[in-house]
């Protein structure tokens, strides 16, 4: 720091053409109180100047003058909210104009956070979001799921695209699931698309297959007269009993339990995602529940059944 007279001058950045300077210089007033003033400025140096110091009467490249109040405004700005933005809190949402583009970003930044349990936690402690907007925002999410459902039908999205829908959905599946498991491996040989927990706190398994494709729910011809599974579905409702009948064989297994968690493995029941029914007729209307009617423990749903359900939980219309 060097004294000018009744000035206090600072170099903040010294480059080889130009200079960066603050001063403080005080004015006295008759009533005895002495504003503080604060200049900084970016000064052009003459090419023949070495030292750090540059007149003030050198060309300034840009140069800002805060009187005392302003000055005092910036000292409480800075420590209010230097040290919080330098540890990381570096986005502002005024409140004059919450809904400007840029705030988006930061919100987003705020619910990216890794520790998503410690964030809901903060939010309804705080009662951040009330309960209206709440149900808002999941309504919203919901019918958007509905249209990408509905896109997905269009354009006949493959298995895997399915699965990772259902995983983000699986409220479409009733209120009697709570929670789509991490764990898939029944065993070595069975991976199921997904095991869930119902709302008893028993496991259950989904199985679901593309809708389209060469896949056809119903055979190509009837039997006496009647309607009847297509080989491909015979064998997706084999398969899901398959998975039904291995779960139970896991029930006691140490290993299978420590997968699962506390889930409990009595009667397993699957339902299988099959198919198209937009088109049917009232005779495979009718047949399609009487062939539900046959299983206990095995529930058969076409795409179309699943995207009424969705409709239906979320008031939409059909």
């Amino acid at each position: 720091m060097q004294r000018v007279k009744d000035k206090l001058a600072k170099v903040l950045r010294n480059r080889p053409s130009v200079i960066t300077r603050a001063v403080f210089w005080s004015i006295p007033h008759d009533s005895g109180r002495e504003d503080i003033s604060l200049k900084l400025g970016r000064y052009k140096k003459p090419k023949e100047m070495l030292d750090d110091e540059v007149p003030e009467s050198s060309q300034p490249k840009s140069e800002l003058t805060l009187d005392d109040e302003e000055f005092k405004t910036l000292i409480e700005f800075l420590r209010e909210h230097y040290e919080p933005f330098r540890q990381g809190v570096k986005a502002f949402i005024p409140l004059d104009k919450p809904y400007e583009e840029e705030n988006a970003a930061q919100i987003r930044a705020l619910f990216s956070l890794p520790e998503k349990e410690k964030i809901i936690r903060f939010i309804l402690s705080n009662n951040i979001i009330p309960e209206d907007i709440a149900f808002g925002l999941q309504q919203a999410h919901r019918v958007h799921a509905i249209k990408q459902f509905e896109t997905m039908l269009e354009h006949d999205q493959k298995e895997d695209a399915w699965q990772e829908w259902f995983q983000n959905n699986s409220w479409v599946l009733g209120s009697e699931f709570v929670r789509v498991l991490d764990e898939r491996h029944i065993d070595v040989k069975n991976i199921s698309d997904f095991l869930m927990e119902a709302y008893d706190g028993f496991l259950d398994v989904v199985e679901i297959k593309r809708p389209d494709g060469d896949l056809r729910f119903w055979a190509a011809s009837l039997d006496h007269g009647n309607y009847v599974p297509s080989s491909d579905l015979t064998k997706a409702i084999a398969q899901a009993s398959r998975y039904i009948y291995e779960v139970e064989r896991e029930a006691n297994s140490v290993k299978f339990l420590e997968r699962v968690g506390q889930v409990k493995t009595v009667k397993p029941r699957c339902i299988l995602i099959f198919g198209r029914s937009s088109g049917w007729n009232v005779s495979q209307v009718e047949t399609y529940r009487i062939l539900n009617a046959g299983y206990h423990n095995l529930t058969v749903m076409t795409y179309d059944h699943v995207l009424g359900r969705a409709k239906r939980i979320v008031g939409v219309d059909r």
